[in-house]
This record gives C-alpha cells, structure tokens and sequence, in this order.
C-alpha cells in the first residue's frame, strides 16, 4: 500500500509526492526527500521499460544520494540541493543514475552506465539467496541450516545476509560466470539467525543470468 494506506494498482507509476520534510545546504538528505527523489526519479518510461532483480517491471532501486554541488556552488547556503538517484535494469544489465533537483522536482541529468557495478541492495541479495536455495548448489547451505536448527532452509527470511560483487578475472571461474562484472553477481556470506556463519564463499549466483555456479578454487 502507498502512504496513508491506499492502494496502487501494479504497473501504475505515482505522482511525485508533496515536499515534506527539507533538508539545508550538505545536511544529510531527509527521509521525505529520499522518498521524493526516488519517486520523482522513476519515470514512467522509465518503469515500462526496465526490469528488476526478480523480474518484476520497473528497474531495481540501488540508493539515493546528496549529489555534488556544482563548482560555481560551492560553499553557498542557497546552492540546490538535488540527489542522485540510482537503479539497475536488469533487462539489458545498465545503471541508471537521475539527478533530481529537489527544489524544482525535476529530473536534470540522467545517465547510464554498463559494466559499473555498486553495492548491492538488501533485495538483491535476498534474490541471491532464493536462487542459491532452490538450485542443486545450495544443498551444503541447507544441510548446515538444518544441522544448526533442526528446520528446514526454504527463505532467504531465515538467513542473516550480507554479500559482495563478484567479478570475472581470466581464468579465475568456470565459463558460466565468465560475463560477472558485464553481468550482476553475487558472492553471498550467510548466517544462521541466532547462529553461525555458512560458508558459502565458492559459489556465486549470476542475478542477471538467475544461475549459480562452484569456483573452482
């Protein structure tokens, strides 16, 4: 549901919010700005066009930041604020950055990017590790779950998760995951809730491919 509890149909992009809270100067962006930047950001033709890590439509949300000021800005309270709003679109694997102005509420750049691939987001990692839980690979992980607890592993919900970038290196990693850093991939670093960690450092899932594989050292 959508703020103040009303429902949005899927596929339908909203309007960009009221202003809210503000920010000053380089204070940190405010969560009613975050919140207005992103939705400012995505474009209706953005949204139609991208798609996101689970294969949903619209692309995969990454992060908002205070954007740089201008050089000609530098040191004035009055100088713009506007955020940096980036996404990843896994139709064609490109990172989208728009930068918002947000006293305008316009878009004023935008730019797209192949190859460059930042942190991944919480959802992107839980992709990561729903698709290592349902692949043949991820039986070590699920006996180590069920040694640990006794339960069955069947959600990324049950895992504490972090998780890096992975990137191809020349005869690094079997051919399968020779496109990683053209591709998104993930090296997963599960833990248990209330429990140990899992090493799960030799496998890497392919989120743009949706397919893991084995280093083979």
């Amino acid at each position: 549901a959508a703020a103040g509890g009303r429902a949005v149909a899927p596929g339908v992009v909203e309007a960009a919010p009221a202003e809210g809270r503000q920010g000053k100067g380089r204070d940190p962006l405010t969560d009613d700005e975050l919140k207005r930047a992103e939705k400012i950001a995505l474009s209706r033709q953005l949204f139609r066009s991208s798609e996101s890590v689970d294969g949903d439509r619209g692309p995969q949300p990454l992060g908002v930041d205070l954007a740089e000021p201008e050089a000609d800005e530098a040191g004035k309270p009055d100088a713009p604020r506007r955020a940096d709003v980036t996404f990843y679109d896994y139709r064609d694997d490109t990172l989208v950055t728009r930068t918002v102005d947000l006293g305008t509420g316009k878009v004023v750049a935008t730019g797209s990017q192949h190859g460059v691939q930042p942190p991944l987001s919480r959802a992107e990692k839980a992709e990561a590790a729903a698709l290592l839980i349902a692949d043949p690979l991820g039986s070590g992980l699920k006996a180590d779950y069920k040694d640990a607890t006794g339960k069955a592993l069947t959600s990324p919900d049950q895992l504490q998760l972090s998780g890096a970038v992975y990137r191809a290196a020349p005869g690094a990693q079997p051919a399968v995951l020779d496109k990683c850093g053209e591709h998104r991939c993930v090296r997963l670093f599960p833990k248990i809730k209330n429990g140990p960690w899992v090493d799960a450092r030799q496998l890497v899932i392919d989120l743009s491919a949706r397919k893991a594989a084995r280093l083979d050292r």
